[in-house]
């Protein structure tokens, strides 16, 4: 996703490098034996990367990954002119400034067309930041799920699973074979449409070893065993995402599985792709995927064996991929940046704190009609305890005692007497910071049915979204809590 900062004439000028970084080094893409300039990997200091980004400013978030303290990921510009993406870790995910160094480097050293290349990182006090080479043209995710003009060819998505494949065979050549958490946001699309790997996968996990954030029916068989990624877990993803290639959605691995062994492998295949791809191509691929989602590891096959299937299956090769991409080379696609009020962006962190701070200071000013409700009902004795259960939930949610602030604001709720939507917001985050959040999401939504006008209700799905790996979907309900907020404050 693009965004800019306006501020950045003035800005960008102030980042300089501690060392040299532009120098020429060997272009290892799989056996092109070609030359390429990139930059070496160097150090930057905390300020050079606030000027980038324009102080770590909103509109410069570009994607966000993590649950309950995201790490994000912000687009800058060096004094050079060269773009970058920036990841910003939160502060407790590497307390050892040592051992976060010495991974950087060793990503660092990695130089792949393949790749979206680490350039850099930055260590001071808390901060820990990873510079990675910027790729303007969005994720697969947004181009296989989330397509506005056209669904993306057959020949393109047979090109991204071969890409794909290669930058890990370079990757397990270099010592790098494993990768944390790959999937379709991971895959980025350069300047010419060509997809790359994010390098921000390739370092490890050096807190809490949780490598795999999304939705456990995606999550290889072995890792929910031990907790531990071994090089046949990254290829068990890779068969995760041939099949999102095949269907355009994301599909769990047992579901594909039960179509292939009862021969209705068809039903995987996208149907805008109808009439585009040979049922041997389509067979062929998932074949593959197959192997790849082999419950046994050691059934799977490696890097260098899915290269060698992937290649006897491209077609159109000599066809620039943004031509397929239908992308005007050498230009970002446009997309607006968000300009978000400090609820958005607590949202868009998955800050529950700070949402709760917001929640607090709101009260239930939004009401419509509540508080004279409920004055007029505390003269009805029958409804004291119902009011009661309210007023204890309140007297919970503000002590940040979640779990019986669920518990209160349930009983009010199921007393039937008068619907609040601010009760039901402030459930959904007691839901949220008891790691609930399918049921936040429900009361999210239910305080919107109450009160369709109210953005807290939207800002709140937003974030339940986010905390459920749905992140487009997060997005789009961010944009629309935006946009309604920004006209109720027009009226």
């Amino acid at each position: 996703m693009g965004a800019r900062c306006s501020k950045f004439s003035i800005c960008w000028f102030q980042s300089h490098l501690k060392a040299s970084v532009l120098e020429s080094s060997d272009l290892e893409n799989g056996g092109k034996g070609e030359k390429n300039t990139w930059p070496r990997f160097g150090e930057f200091s905390l300020e050079q990367l606030k000027a980038a980004t324009c102080g770590f400013s909103s509109e410069n978030i570009v994607s966000e990954h993590g649950e309950k303290a995201p790490n994000v990921v912000f687009k800058g510009k060096l004094d050079n002119d060269r773009w970058v993406a920036v990841k910003r870790f939160n502060k407790f995910a590497w307390p050892d400034s040592r051992q976060f160094l010495e991974e950087a480097r060793a990503v660092g050293s990695l130089r792949s067309e393949r790749l979206a290349n680490l350039i850099g990182c930055c260590y001071e006090g808390e901060e820990r930041l990873l510079v990675a080479e910027f790729m303007p043209n969005e994720t697969l995710a947004k181009h296989l799920f989330h397509w506005e003009n056209q669904p993306m060819k057959w020949a393109m998505r047979l090109r991204v699973a071969l890409y794909l494949a290669q930058a890990l065979e370079y990757c397990s050549s270099k010592g790098r074979a494993l990768y944390h958490d790959l999937n379709a946001y991971r895959i980025l699309f350069d300047n010419d449409g060509n997809p790359r790997l994010s390098c921000f996968g390739l370092m490890k996990n050096s807190r809490d070893g949780k490598s795999y954030s999304t939705n456990l029916a995606f999550t290889p068989p072995e890792y929910l065993r031990t907790g531990r990624v071994t090089p046949e877990s990254v290829v068990y993803s890779f068969g995760t995402l041939l099949l999102d290639l095949m269907s355009g959605k994301h599909i769990p691995p047992s579901h594909a599985l039960d179509l292939i062994r009862s021969k209705n492998f068809l039903m995987l295949m996208d149907s805008a792709l109808e009439g585009h791809f040979s049922n041997d191509d389509g067979t062929e691929l998932v074949r593959l995927a197959s192997r790849c989602l082999q419950y046994e590891a050691r059934e799977r096959p490696n890097a260098k064996s899915l290269v060698t299937s992937l290649l006897s299956l491209q077609k159109e090769a000599e066809v620039p991929s943004y031509v397929l991409m239908s992308i005007p080379q050498g230009t970002a696609s446009s997309k607006q940046p968000l300009s978000l009020t400090p609820f958005g962006e607590a949202c868009l962190r998955l800050d529950l704190t700070a949402i709760h701070e917001i929640l607090e200071k709101m009260g239930y000013k939004d009401d419509e009609g509540i508080a004279n409700e409920l004055s007029f009902q505390m003269w009805t004795s029958q409804m004291q305890e119902t009011l009661n259960s309210k007023k204890h939930g309140d007297t919970a949610f503000r002590a940040k005692d979640f779990a019986s602030a669920v518990d209160c604001y349930t009983q009010f709720i199921d007393g039937g007497t008068m619907v609040s939507p601010t009760v039901y917001a402030r459930r959904c985050l007691s839901y949220l910071m008891n790691d609930r959040p399918q049921e936040a999401l429900g009361d999210a939504m239910q305080a919107q049915v109450v009160s369709p006008e109210w953005p807290t209700a939207l800002y709140l799905q937003a974030a339940c979204l986010f905390s459920l790996g749905m992140e487009s979907d997060g997005q789009e309900t961010l944009k629309d809590s935006t946009s309604l907020e920004a006209k109720r404050n027009k009226n």
